[in-house]
């Protein structure tokens, strides 16, 4: 028997019973038993086809022969695939025997492979009754912080929101149902009428064959036995769909059809289609925007308003010839939506383009907390920390920052265009309005009916079509092509261009908002092709806008923005783009800090009783072994020798290596092992680390950190001692009912430090800001305070920081993933590199709601223990009036513990003094006087009064400015440590000296900022 006659012969079986004897329906049949109660069947089932088509006064006699009359046109090379081999004489003589009564004398009828067939065909038979239970895939929705919509998470084939169908409107249900199955209301599942229908138009027209399915047999394609273009597949479709009949009523049959459908630019379901073309939801859509939507499921694609929208507009009315003809609506209301705009929401507005690691954090926290498998599991409600206007500028900010690194290292490179839109062009151009009648097929289109259609109209009636108006000025294909583009890099917040001329010189691109301008292919320059869709930086001017071509970087980098007193995560940017690597160095990496650790051993100290002003020789060191095993240390600072003695403030304030180190040596505890283990009590009760490695290099960054727990130490000092902890989820919803909500914590103090060392170190880090290795930032270090941090050989540059309501942490460096390190290149330091990207984080968090106020005083309970007492800034002594404002310790009673020599002894330090003598002294009590010169003469600097009080809270006179004590920007005069680079605050004016600024460096040559 014929292949293809048997697999028709099996869809005819299935055809007879589900419209004969719907409640009874067998699903396997014995092939030597079975043969005549098959034969019965389908003799019942064409008789009862016979009479449905004597209802419409249709011949179906001659619709047969009307199709067979070509028989080239069915079984020749133009035919369907589905239909290829098909003998027409066979299938004539099939007909002729089942439905006409006739027994002819050689039958090619098989009931035995027939059988065989279709028992295969129903095997594992999906129930009815799953897919009733069946929960379609939903969409969650992300809040921001404010309330507001922040992100959408969901499963391939799941961006829904599933809406209960007495929320979708009368008039919106009538238009699906007018599009796709007028009998809806009639049929028991399946429209035996429109099967034959569909089966006869397949033969007399090649192409993708049509499948006459009713509503409730696409529900059960699309929910359960998949779209596959099969006899097997229709089978067992139309056997299902009869049993959803009988345990569901229409609407609820309706309601499963309009939540599961696909209606283009990503949107399944009426509700979340409305919101993705017209931004509404569906019960606030127009008549002309519902048959819009109505027209979508025949083929999205083929008839989808951004590709194709005169197709759209003939499809839209059609749709509404249909509710006429219903009598839904009169023939006013048709003209006037036919004739009305699309009212497109753009294409854009419906896709995300920010805060894709933030919502993998998210998801990772609510199986965490909220128990859920994933966020893609179910419609959950997500609200979350972030503030979403901080989180974009966030983004925006590290990948400029990565890409002005690559820039200013001629490490940039194009690898060529994101993606080109030539063939999307040529498809655009290519389509035009199919002819009335005529059947088209949509390339890339499947499991979708394409063709064009028009309403049925009965016997004896005059078919008339609406008449469409004009469509306004066409976009240029350019620009529809990009419309309907995803771009790789979808998060990357550089505006696309379109190369609509490329030359040797200038080129002219396309931008998205339909203007033109001409781009500086830079690097690209002879590389671009017509249509490469590249990025760029746009500049504003008279005329034609300019651009520079900007090309995504291969170094990465992540940024943090922490609340200080909550623990809540503002943003968070895990690396240049997502699309690139999926990996979230804020949470799941560990680098090397470098000088970022730093202030832990500078903390332990001042807990220990040292002052800011204690003198701490910059000079050689070297550290005995840990329990007299191992190697002894000695480590260096970048220039490779030291400064002398200098005051605490001052070696963290340029990241002095051989200062920290010392301070291992006695200025902790006695012994340097045990000051080292102070060092990881603290960064322990700081989680920090969950063990702390005990090795010196450790006190100079040297043990690898994560981002996250790194911020929580700098909230921790901004808090004098408190540490919050970080967390992004507030809470989980599904259907109206919390599964989770996050706790308020009470930041957990420090208990290894007090609250004055704490409130010293802050006006420590600030000085860092003023004028030490971040002074990038001395034009706003009234409101920040921070450190800079390199690794070893410049593998990772660091910021982190901290205003009195947000802690920023920057990371720039290549990733390890092959298990080498690869350098940034000399120079690229901390404040070369982070220092940069964090300055416009806080500039945009404070554009973005976060107050700017000045840092904060001691607090109540840490004033009583604090003196402000002024200082030369150089050599740390006690001056009358009109020096550096600094803060001690005192014992609460007024009495201050001077500790200024206790680590460097005034012998040594007069006896430093190139042309000393013994004992002289120049008659000064004090030595203040000879201390501060030969400390002058020591460093190469004079001593400049300076008497800015770190927090603002005492400014000198004006007149003081004539003294040089402050600069212009009225912050700190400190001038800049012998070997460093002289600049404007925010690094607009270089002048190079030849040493750098920062000594990072872990073991030898410090690397500075």
């Amino acid at each position: 028997m014929n292949a293809i006659l048997i697999k028709l012969f099996a869809t005819a079986l299935t055809l007879s019973q589900v419209t004969t004897r719907p409640d009874a329906v067998r699903t396997q049949f014995d092939p030597f038993t079975d043969r005549a109660e098959v034969v019965r069947l389908l003799r019942d089932g064409c008789a009862h086809m016979r009479k449905a088509f004597d209802i419409e006064d249709i011949n179906l006699d001659e619709l047969i022969t009307t199709a067979m009359e070509d028989p080239s046109s069915v079984a020749g090379p133009a035919a369907p695939k589905i239909l290829h081999g098909l003998n027409l004489d066979e299938l004539n003589t099939s007909y002729k025997q089942f439905c006409k009564g006739e027994n002819p004398a050689i039958s090619p009828f098989n009931a035995r492979e027939v059988i065989e067939f279709y028992d295969n065909a129903t095997k594992d038979l999906p129930t009815a009754e799953a897919l009733r239970d069946k929960a379609l895939p939903g969409m969650t929705r992300i809040l921001d912080g404010a309330g507001k919509p922040f992100a959408e998470t969901f499963e391939p084939n799941g961006r829904r929101l599933v809406v209960p169908i007495t929320a979708v409107p009368n008039l919106v249900q009538k238009a699906f149902i007018a599009a796709e199955d007028k009998r809806f209301e009639s049929h028991h599942g399946i429209d035996e009428r429109g099967v034959i229908r569909a089966f006869i138009g397949n033969l007399a027209s090649p192409g993708r064959p049509a499948g006459g399915s009713t509503i409730t047999q696409q529900v059960v394609k699309n929910l359960s036995v998949g779209d596959d273009v099969t006899y097997e597949r229709k089978i067992r479709e139309m056997i299902v769909a009869s049993r959803l009949e009988r345990i569901l009523t229409k609407p609820q049959i309706l309601g499963l059809y309009l939540n599961g459908i696909y209606l283009g630019r990503g949107a399944y379901g009426i509700e979340m289609a409305a919101q993705s073309y017209f931004g509404k939801s569906v019960g606030q859509l127009t008549l002309p925007e519902a048959a819009l939507l109505a027209g979508m499921p025949k083929g999205p694609n083929f008839y989808s308003p951004d590709k194709y929208p005169e197709r759209a507009r003939e499809r839209r009315a059609y749709v509404l010839a249909r509710l006429k003809e219903d009598g839904t609506i009169t023939e006013a209301e048709m003209n006037a939506a036919v004739n009305a705009d699309l009212g497109l929401k753009p294409v854009d507005a419906t896709r995300r383009d920010s805060g894709f690691y933030v919502v993998d954090y998210l998801n990772r926290e609510a199986r965490t907390f909220a128990g859920v498998d994933s966020l893609t599991a179910g419609s959950f409600t997500v609200r979350s920390t972030i503030n979403a206007g901080l989180q974009r500028a966030v983004e925006s900010a590290l990948q400029d920052g990565l890409a002005n690194y690559e820039r200013s290292t001629g490490r940039q490179s194009y690898t060529g265009p994101e993606l080109n839109l030539a063939d999307s062009i040529r498809r655009i151009q290519a389509a035009t309005p199919a002819p009335e009648g005529a059947v088209q097929t949509a390339p890339g289109v499947t499991g979708a009916r394409v063709e064009p259609a028009k309403p049925e109209v009965k016997p004896g009636a005059k078919a008339t079509r609406p008449k469409v108006a004009a469509a306004p000025q066409a976009k240029p294909v350019w620009l529809r092509a990009l419309e309907s583009s995803r771009p790789t890099l979808y998060d990357v917040h550089w505006p696309v261009a379109v190369v609509l001329e490329a030359g040797r010189g200038p080129v002219k691109v396309g931008l998205a908002d339909g203007r033109t301008a001409i781009l500086d292919p830079g690097i690209a320059r002879n590389r671009l092709q017509l249509y490469d869709v590249v990025r760029v930086k746009l500049t504003e001017g008279r005329g034609a806008a300019r651009a520079q071509l900007r090309v995504r970087a291969n170094v990465q980098g992540a940024a943090l923005v922490l609340e200080n007193q909550t623990g809540r995560i503002l943003a968070m940017a895990g690396g240049f783009s997502y699309p690139m690597s999926q990996l979230n160095r804020v949470t799941q990496a560990v680098r090397q800090p470098g000088s970022t650790l730093k202030p832990l051993t500078y903390l332990a100290a001042l807990n220990a009783g040292l002052q800011p002003n204690t003198l701490v020789l910059d000079s050689p060191v070297t550290l005995p072994p840990i329990g007299g095993a191992g190697d002894s240390w000695s480590p260096k600072n970048y220039e490779g020798g030291g400064s002398g003695p200098t005051t605490l403030r001052r070696g963290l304030e340029f990241s002095k290596n051989l200062v920290t180190a010392r301070l291992l040596q006695g200025g902790i505890a006695p012994k340097a092992p045990a000051s080292l283990k102070r060092v990881c009590d603290i960064a322990l009760e700081a989680q920090i680390y969950a063990e702390c490695e005990p090795y010196y290099p450790f006190v100079l960054g040297a043990q690898p950190v994560r981002m996250l727990d790194l911020a929580g130490f700098y909230a921790a000092v901004a808090n004098e001692g408190a540490r919050p902890a970080s967390y992004a989820l507030e809470s989980v919803e599904r259907d109206g009912k919390a599964l989770y909500t996050h706790a308020p914590r009470e930041p957990v103090r420090i208990g290894s430090a007090d609250r004055v060392a704490f409130y010293q170190l802050k006006t420590m880090l600030q000085g860092v800001t003023q004028h030490g290795t971040a002074a990038a930032l001395s034009k706003v270090s009234a409101y920040v305070a921070g450190k800079t941090g390199t690794s070893e050989n410049e593998n990772d540059a660091w910021f982190a920081g901290f205003t009195n309501e947000i802690t920023v942490v920057v990371w720039v460096g290549y990733d390890n993933a092959d298990g080498s390190r690869k350098t940034l290149g000399r120079g690229q330091t901390g404040g070369h590199v982070s220092v940069p990207i964090a300055s416009n984080i806080l500039q945009a968090a404070w554009a973005n709601g976060v107050p700017k106020t000045p840092l904060r005083g001691p607090s109540p309970e840490a004033r009583p223990f604090i003196a402000d007492l002024p200082i030369d800034p150089h050599s740390g002594q006690r001056v009358a009036g009109g020096g550096f404002l600094e803060h001690f310790r005192t014992s609460g009673d007024g009495k201050m513990a001077d500790t200024q020599f206790r680590l460097v002894p005034r012998e040594t330090l007069y006896a430093m003094r190139p042309d000393a003598e013994d004992g002289d002294l120049n008659g000064a009590e004090d030595g203040a006087s000879v201390a501060g010169d030969y400390y002058g003469t020591m460093t190469g600097e004079r001593p400049a009064p300076d008497p800015l009080d770190p927090f603002g809270e005492r400014q000198p006179p004006r007149s003081r400015r004539a003294q040089g004590d402050l600069d212009s920007y009225g912050q700190d005069a400190y001038r800049p440590w012998p070997g460093q680079t002289a600049r404007s605050p925010f690094g607009d004016e270089e002048v190079r000296r030849p040493r750098r600024r920062d000594p990072d460096y872990l073991f030898g040559e410090d690397p500075g900022y």
